[in-house]
């Protein structure tokens, strides 16, 4: 496929390749938030943040208002990966990240970002094929 300058790939205009590269930049923001909670896991008085679950971003974002030119609608998507607090106990010195939680997070956006690129592969591949493209 020929890309024309201006247009947008065909990858894109897809609804569910939009939804896997908003689930892969979920997983990126999360794991942003998870090293950095590991990084101050010392500091005393840091608090443990993370970003609110793709589920409910996506949900909003399903029945939202879309823009249909450049200025329309204001993108508000670092808005939608803005860390909230999420530390569950505290420390002696106020500090409240679990290393143990941290790494289950870790663990939980890496299998999304996965997921996301299996589905973003899987969907150009069956468009190569009915172009009568290979790999």
């Amino acid at each position: 496929m020929k890309e024309v300058e201006g247009e947008t790939p065909v990858l894109e205009k897809l609804g569910l390749t939009r939804m896997a590269q908003a689930l892969a930049a979920h997983a990126g923001a999360r794991l942003e938030s998870v090293a950095r909670n590991v990084a101050n896991a010392d500091t005393p008085g840091y608090r443990a943040f993370d970003v609110p679950e793709f589920a409910a971003i996506y949900e909003d974002r399903a029945f939202a208002l879309r823009g249909t030119r450049a200025g329309h609608v204001l993108n508000d998507r670092p808005q939608m990966l803005t860390p909230i607090q999420s530390g569950d106990g505290m420390a002696p010195n106020g500090n409240d990240v679990s290393l143990d939680a941290q790494m289950m997070k870790a663990t939980a956006a890496r299998q999304s970002h996965d997921m996301a690129l299996a589905i973003y592969q899987n969907t150009s591949d069956i468009l190569r094929t009915s172009l009568g493209r290979n790999r």
